[in-house]
């Protein structure tokens, strides 16, 4: 299985969007050519000039911006939801397809309209200083990336305001990114709104599901030769947890404190990894028929069991990660393998 850990800290993120998405965008207004339009230009009850604090600055937005420029995850989504067309975003070597776009992305373009953003190479693993100039944009939102102060000092010295994380790499709550792009943006009264209905699709799954509540959960990744497991500061931890589920002690216990969202579990503690129920993604069924089967995947008492929600796929291993556009997207078909996971662990 290839670990998303190593997708998004290369900044790049299954079927179309969907209706569930076009409802997001119809509800945020639309916009063309790289600016917001109609009420998205109007409303809000932003005021600049702005500052927004980061880990690596304190960064101030002097005016509305016009022409947004995005890298990580998570961003692209919120201007597209928002109404707002970029004018640069990150390529997705991973979901993406021949335009480097997962189809969440490609399809939200064409819905907001005019100019398709520039695709920045992402492969090198740090922005593209000069396509990204090209673009000319206003602002970089880079909210929940792995910006290094490096590259956050380069766009600055280059005049571009610039948006990072606020404590550490990858670590972003994933609302936490719709509400720092809201606010950059001047929008943040339709952030807040695009919030509360992501957050009411959320709750009516969980209110749809009892059975989720209180059950152990762990997110985990048979990368190769290194497993690896996702701990509560990963937003798609955090999606689990606002469904109803639990991350058992023994996840935590687990921890290296290697990375900041994410651990390697070796083969012979496998065991230890006591959850109920067990999350998991694959590239293709073959990848995940051969963990479950697999000697090392019986050590997970989960596992063993069958009580395993597994997401087949570039595009909705991808898609578990929420962002404004990918969790209305993927929730329902989460939530139909989960139930079936829980059935089977309380069978």
């Amino acid at each position: 299985m290839k670990s998303l850990r190593t997708t998004l800290a290369r900044a790049v993120g299954v079927a179309a969007l969907g209706a569930a998405a076009a409802l997001v965008l119809s509800a945020c207004g639309g916009a063309t050519g790289g600016s917001a339009s109609g009420d998205a230009a109007g409303s809000g009850d932003g005021s600049f000039p702005v500052t927004i604090t980061s880990a690596l600055g304190d960064t101030t937005i002097e005016q509305k911006p016009e022409r947004i420029a995005t890298w990580g995850w998570g961003a692209t989504d919120a201007v597209l939801a928002l109404g707002i067309q970029p004018v640069a975003i990150p390529a997705d070597d991973y979901s993406g397809g021949d335009d480097k776009m997962p189809d969440w992305i490609s399809e939200a373009v064409e819905k907001v309209g005019g100019d398709k953003p520039t695709i920045l190479d992402s492969s090198a693993e740090e922005i593209p200083l000069e396509a990204l100039l090209k673009t000319n944009p206003d602002v970089l939102l880079a909210p929940y990336s792995g910006l290094t102060q490096k590259e956050y000092d380069a766009v600055t010295a280059a005049g571009i305001p610039v948006v990072a994380y606020p404590d550490a790499p990858w670590t972003t709550p994933w609302r936490d990114v719709i509400t720092i792009t809201g606010k950059a943006l001047g929008l943040q009264t339709e952030a807040d709104a695009l919030l509360k209905s992501l957050d009411a699709e959320v709750a009516d799954a969980a209110a749809a599901h009892p059975e989720f509540a209180g059950t152990t959960i762990a997110y985990v990744d048979d990368d190769v030769d290194t497993f690896y497991m996702y701990l509560p500061a990963d937003s798609r931890v955090e999606i689990l947890q606002d469904l109803g589920f639990v991350t058992p002690p023994s996840v935590t216990k687990l921890d290296t404190g290697e990375g900041t969202f994410y651990t390697t579990v070796s083969y012979e503690n496998l065991d230890k990894i006591d959850a109920q129920v067990i999350l998991t993604q694959a590239e293709d069924q073959a990848t995940l028929d051969e963990f479950l089967t697999s000697d090392r995947g019986k050590l997970i008492p989960a596992v063993a069991k069958g009580a395993v929600a597994a997401m087949v796929g570039a595009q909705n291993a991808s898609a578990v990660s929420p962002t404004a556009l990918t969790l209305p997207w993927i929730l329902p078909t989460l939530t139909e393998k989960l139930a079936t996971a829980v059935a089977t662990a309380n069978g």
